[in-house]
């Protein structure tokens, strides 16, 4: 009776690691590390480089390293029906990852964490405005509580505070509206066109004001320029891995190990601790996000049991209803 038992505990490991719920932690959490390691690669190069010179080559790179994967899948992938929409996007990622470049010279790694963590927030208010979304009064709250969180972060009451450091919070506004935006039109235009060409405006975009700031980088620098326009590309590539293995509501509360790695990559490479006012941020905006993700998990779950369950009673209708016409006939 032994011998069954000790192969089950030796196999359950094994059985773990080849679950959908593995996979899909294991390339969210990989997403996380590259995304934290993009933001390291900035801070690092800000302070050699202009910020926009930098969005310049991570674009650039980006674009380039696309083709290849373009070239490969045919004309479909070049394909779009929708270009005004890719040069908005663009528009938004340019403007969006200036302002939080700019910002990860200024702050800590961990406080720009701490206010990526409001876009959802920030979703919720655009979700209203423009897809005429309805908020009940629980995703009220929480964006209420999220934004005193926003405020406890930037700590405006400081002698310190620098008001430029409200350029993340803007950044976070762009990345909230280009999420609305994916939202309404991703499932009218291929993954790969929308990437390449909202890289392609976000380089174009770029272009003119990396020529007056121009500050021609070294052969490392242009190695690391490389890794990290590649590198945002993969970051898409590895959430959408996880998201095929896992729903993204059950992913939501992993997504707070970021500021575990950006505090370690902070004080690792840049001897930066998070401040009191960043740790009170996060205890508020965590909540609040949290409660969104379980509230939109919940909300979703009874909307498909209704469903399911009014299919099955009109399958059931229409069963009896034959059953009875068959007696009629009998």
């Amino acid at each position: 009776m032994k011998a069954p038992n000790s192969i089950y505990v030796q196999d359950a490991p094994t059985t773990f690691f080849k679950t959908l719920y593995f996979k899909g932690l294991f390339w969210f959490v990989l997403s996380l590390l590259i995304s934290n390691s993009n933001d390291l690669i900035m801070k690092f190069l800000g302070q050699n480089l202009p910020s926009v010179e930098i969005i310049f080559w991570r674009f650039c790179f980006g674009t380039l390293s696309l083709i290849p994967i373009m070239l490969y899948f045919g004309k479909s992938s070049w394909a779009t029906s929708r270009p005004l929409v890719h040069v908005i996007r663009g528009s938004l990622l340019f403007v969006g990852i200036s302002f939080w470049c700019y910002g990860l010279t200024i702050v800590p790694i961990a406080t720009v964490t701490v206010l990526n963590f409001s876009i959802p927030l920030f979703i919720l208010v655009l979700a209203r405005v423009f897809l005429r979304e309805h908020i009940g009064w629980q995703r009220c709250v929480a964006t209420i509580a999220g934004f005193f969180g926003i405020i406890a972060v930037l700590n405006p009451a400081e002698m310190g505070f620098q008001p430029i450091a409200l350029v993340l919070v803007a950044a976070s506004l762009m990345f909230a509206t280009l999420d609305i935006i994916n939202k309404k039109f991703i499932i009218k235009e291929s993954m790969l066109s929308m990437l390449f060409y909202s890289a392609l405006v976000a380089t174009l975009l770029s272009a003119l004001p990396t020529y007056f700031v121009w500050t021609t980088p070294t052969l490392e620098q242009l190695g690391i320029l490389a890794i990290l326009g590649v590198g945002g590309n993969l970051i898409l590539y590895c959430l959408l891995k996880a998201f095929a293995a896992m729903d993204a509501s059950a992913l939501a509360p992993f997504r707070y190990f970021e500021l575990v790695i950006s505090i370690i990559f902070g004080f690792l490479f840049f001897q930066e601790l998070p401040g009191w006012s960043t740790v009170i941020g996060a205890a508020i905006i965590i909540p609040s996000t949290l409660f969104v993700a379980r509230y939109e998990f919940y909300r979703e779950r009874t909307s498909r049991l209704k469903s399911e369950k009014g299919k099955k009673e009109t399958e059931e209708s229409s069963v009896s209803l034959s059953n009875k016409k068959r007696k009629k006939n009998v």
